[in-house]
């Protein structure tokens, strides 16, 4: 059940990046095709912003289908317990780092929401809209890193090792 429950909310964000990706898009035609009809619509803040929360959506995804860049230099050449005792170890040290980045973002998204911190832009646009959304992607790396590791620490297979094959011989 949680199992599921995780690899539903990996690839929700994932979803919802891809969402965000698009809207981009839908944001330049809209400002082209104002420009165009003589109307003065501002789509630079909120692509960007937009690009910013689909950054952070993806990242879960990502990791999890063995996408993201990873160095293996040494791993690679260890096998069985070793192995699986760097791989947790890594994962945990990631978890500790992400999860710090995660915590002050959240606390960045506090403060704005406080101080009623808005863009300077046409839109005018409350901070802690796209804030939240680089801590919800910053909470949703850390959940994924932990998972890993307790995976591998129960001697499954770490999911983003299977992405990693199929990523390098595309």
């Amino acid at each position: 059940m949680i199992r599921r429950t995780l690899d539903a909310l990996y690839l929700w964000s994932g979803a919802a990046a891809a969402v965000l990706l698009a809207l981009i898009a839908v944001a330049i035609i809209v400002q082209v095709a104002g420009r165009s009809l003589g109307y003065v619509v501002d789509s630079t803040e909120i692509a960007g912003f937009f690009m910013a929360a689909s950054s952070f959506f993806a990242l879960a995804h990502t990791f999890k289908r063995g996408t993201h860049v990873r160095v293996t230099l040494l791993v690679e050449r260890l096998t069985g317990g070793g192995r699986r005792i760097l791989e947790a170890w890594c994962c945990l040290a990631a978890a500790g780092f992400v999860g710090f980045l995660a915590w002050w973002a959240l606390d960045l998204v506090a403060q704005s929401w406080r101080f009623g911190d808005i863009s300077p832009g046409l839109l005018a646009i409350p901070f802690w809209i796209p804030q939240a959304a680089m801590a919800f992607g910053l909470l949703l790396l850390t959940l994924a890193l932990v998972d890993e590791a307790v995976g591998i620490v129960r001697g499954r297979e770490p999911a983003y090792a299977s992405g990693e094959d199929t990523a390098l011989d595309d």
